[in-house]
């Protein structure tokens, strides 16, 4: 997903904020690296599109807030062998 980095991060922004995703999942959608997804979303989207900036930071910060949720669930089905 190379080309033209504004569209790319409104792209990845509309992603994240339309299915509730995670970096990762993000990242694992477009192909390219977490640090790139992180980097496009909080560096360069708000120079050129802050309302969309502060949607997706809504859902960026909503996922920060419950990660450890969700680590100690995969933790739980990695020792249950689910």
């Amino acid at each position: 997903m190379k080309g033209n980095i504004e569209e790319r991060a409104c792209r990845l922004a509309l992603y994240i904020i339309e299915n509730r995703a995670t970096v990762r999942a993000a990242a694992r959608q477009f192909g390219i690296s977490k640090s790139t997804v992180h980097k496009d979303l909080s560096e360069r989207l708000p120079s050129f599109n802050r309302p969309l900036y502060l949607q997706v930071k809504g859902v960026l910060d909503e996922n920060k807030a419950e990660r450890h949720i969700r680590g100690g669930i995969a933790t739980r089905r990695k020792y249950k062998g689910i």
